[in-house]
């Protein structure tokens, strides 16, 4: 048997934390089928756990330290 995964799509902020509902940075695909959601928080709580039961594990918490493009732009 073949398994195709298909690229996430990237989660935005209407992706909630299923621990508490704030925005979520990590998906977590299960090797049993289906997707849990975290925020960088939970996520890094429960990692060890999750490792063990994920098939793959999508983490966007790159995102919560990134410089956006137009910071060091000056007003003129």
């Amino acid at each position: 048997m073949t398994t195709v995964l298909t690229p996430a799509s990237p989660l935005t902020a209407a992706d909630r934390c299923d621990r508490c509902g704030a925005q979520a940075y990590l998906r977590v695909v299960l090797t049993s089928g289906g997707e849990l959601l975290f925020c960088a928080h939970h996520g890094r709580k429960f990692e060890p756990e999750l490792k063990k039961i994920a098939a793959e594990i999508q983490d966007e918490t790159d995102r919560l330290t990134a410089v956006p493009a137009n910071a060091g732009d000056d007003e003129r």
